[in-house]
């Protein structure tokens, strides 16, 4: 950017890119010291890469300042708007630019995954023999929507949406800048309607900025002639209303609660309410999800063991998908678990087996279920008598597991709901098992 007065005709967005990585906020696990485009941009290198990334990241940007410390032609264009005759053309251009000035073309592409596979086909040979570093920028998982010959030439690169404090950061140099950004207006932002700002930005940075500078147009100054961002600016700027909602206070610890007995009520209804209470509130979506697995183990258990499973899967797809697609998996899961038979038997049976452990302390383990990997190990008597299950019918055997002073204790105690009854079955069929061997062993009292 320059500093000429007719860039403020720009939206603030624009006038705040960044002019040199130093500038850039976000993206530590690219940019930090000793990390790839750090590197890359202090020896004046560039490469062919594609940035997969949500919207307003610093995708653009980082394609530029690259491009710009590397002293080479930029061309940029979006994939709605261009096709294969705009590619030949840049190429046209790049072999010129080569024989004349001995210097490198970059062609950056927006939103790459919207070409087709006979477009992405007509890079291949250009970036392969290195007339053209590409840089494809895309909101959507490579891995679906770009060629496999074309990821094999450049390096995918993930970008994240922008954290809490890099928003703060961003907002922070948008007001005092007074050159590119809005300090000439000295506005003031309350702080919770920097909140309500950061919260309903997603971690675009484009639309934090936009929603800024909306904000500060209808701000009005009070009697002092300070121009105050209130909430109510920040709820017309962003057309949504702020939460009452305290992600460290009584409100957060209220609404949990009401989504955990919400679940564990079986009302599946109650459950997405509470979610979407607490998601439009801006809370994490990971804690959310930490929770529900949480009550996978310790509310459903065995009862239904896929909950655990479906547990780490909407995890996975929150993660790879985030918002708001990934919000749909805390959905998915939300009902499942409130319509999956309950079962606290683990929990209970857990809580037992610990408060023994605490209680009697470090009781020794039993000879026979001791492993004996030496000779001197197996003459004091390690191992002996132990019976290997698969050498017996059904494999059942008559031992016991726990010290001697704990074996009558019966930890767990299944229930008869979902998994669980078969689980019951199943022990129950054991015991009687054992009762039988027992019997057949015992030779009963000897004849005087």
């Amino acid at each position: 950017m320059t500093d000429n007065p007719a860039s403020l005709f720009e939206p603030l967005a624009q006038r705040l890119r960044p002019r040199n990585l130093d500038e850039f906020i976000g993206q530590k696990h690219l940019l930090g010291p000793g990390k790839l485009l750090r590197l890359l941009y202090e020896r004046g290198q560039v490469a062919s890469l594609i940035l997969w990334g949500p919207p307003g990241v610093g995708k653009t940007s980082l394609a530029r300042l690259l491009t710009q410390k590397a002293k080479a032609d930029y061309v940029e264009f979006s994939a709605v708007l261009s096709g294969i005759k705009d590619v030949r053309e840049v190429v046209e251009k790049a072999r010129k630019a080569r024989a004349a000035l001995n210097r490198p073309t970059v062609l950056f592409v927006d939103e790459i995954h919207r070409f087709n596979k006979a477009q992405q086909d007509a890079f291949l040979p250009h970036v392969e023999s290195g007339l053209i570093t590409l840089i494809g920028a895309t909101t959507e998982n490579p891995s679906f929507e770009i060629i496999a010959a074309l990821i094999s030439r450049t390096r995918v690169l993930v970008l994240e949406p922008l954290t809490k404090n890099e928003l703060e950061d961003l907002v922070k140099m948008a007001l005092t800048d007074e050159t590119r950004g809005l300090g000439l207006l000295e506005p003031k932002i309350e702080p919770l309607a920097l909140e309500l700002l950061i919260e309903s930005s997603g971690g675009d940075a484009r639309s934090l900025l936009n929603a800024l500078e909306l904000a500060s147009g209808l701000a009005r100054p009070d009697a002092s002639g300070q121009r105050i961002i209130t909430v109510g600016v920040i709820e017309e700027s962003v057309q949504r209303k702020a939460w009452r909602y305290d992600k460290g206070g009584e409100e957060h610890y209220n609404l949990i609660s009401a989504l955990h007995k919400s679940l564990r009520d079986s009302d599946p209804d109650g459950a997405l309410y509470w979610l979407s209470r607490m998601l439009e509130g801006g809370e994490d979506p990971v804690y959310l999800l930490r929770r529900m697995i949480r009550f996978a183990s310790e509310d459903v258990g065995l009862a239904d063991p896929l909950s655990l499973m479906l547990g780490i899967s909407a995890l996975e797809s929150y993660r790879l998908l985030g918002s708001p697609e990934g919000d749909l998996a805390l959905a998915h899961l939300a009902v499942h678990l409130a319509c999956a038979p309950k079962s606290n038997a683990v929990y209970k049976a857990f809580a037992a087996a610990r408060g023994d452990a605490r209680k009697f302390g470090p009781l020794p383990v039993p000879l026979h279920i001791r492993n004996a990997p030496t000779k001197l190990m197996k003459d004091l008597g390690y191992g002996q008598g132990y019976q290997y299950a698969h050498d017996f019918e059904d494999a059942q055997v008559d031992q016991g597991h726990l010290p001697p002073e704990l074996q009558d204790r019966e930890y767990y105690l299944p229930t008869q709901r979902g998994r669980e009854k078969a689980i019951a079955d199943f022990l129950d069929s054991r015991r009687e098992r054992l009762k039988t061997l027992r019997q057949k062993n015992d030779p009963g009292p000897k004849k005087p």
